[in-house]
């Protein structure tokens, strides 16, 4: 049996600053929306699993290398871990992950999911991301 995903309608995509992250409410959860330069748009959790402070949409957009691939990243400006937003995971502790939802531009509208992928929690477990650049 399939279960389709219903999307909730945030905001337009140019009220998004590329390489600038910003805080959503989302299906009853705070979100860290992030766009990149090329307008794919990722949506991580807004806690901090070390600090425990609802603070990643005030991170540093930025990237890394990792196994000689550029990960597009969200450093927490608590204690400046890195995490791959496309994927959540924590480069330094990949046991420990931001929550993710799947987002989708339609139209220059971001819509991110109401409920994270499936077995993420929002504190801190591994789950993948999935983005979605508005074609045009």
């Amino acid at each position: 049996m399939s279960v389709e995903t219903a999307y909730e309608d945030v905001c337009a995509l140019t009220e998004l600053l590329p390489e600038r992250a910003a805080a959503a409410w989302v299906g009853g959860a705070q979100v860290a929306l992030v766009r990149l330069l090329d307008d794919s748009v990722y949506a991580v959790a807004q806690h901090d699993p070390f600090s425990g402070a609802n603070v990643m949409s005030r991170g540093i957009v930025g990237s890394a290398i990792v196994d000689g691939e550029q990960v597009p990243t969200l450093q927490s400006p608590m204690y400046k871990q890195a995490f791959d937003v496309r994927t959540g995971v924590c480069l330094t502790d990949p046991a420990v992950a931001l929550a993710t939802w799947p987002v989708q531009v339609c139209e220059g509208r971001v819509c991110v999911a109401r409920a994270p992928h499936a077995g993420a929690s929002l504190d801190a477990s591994t789950s993948s991301a999935t983005a979605v650049t508005e074609a045009g």
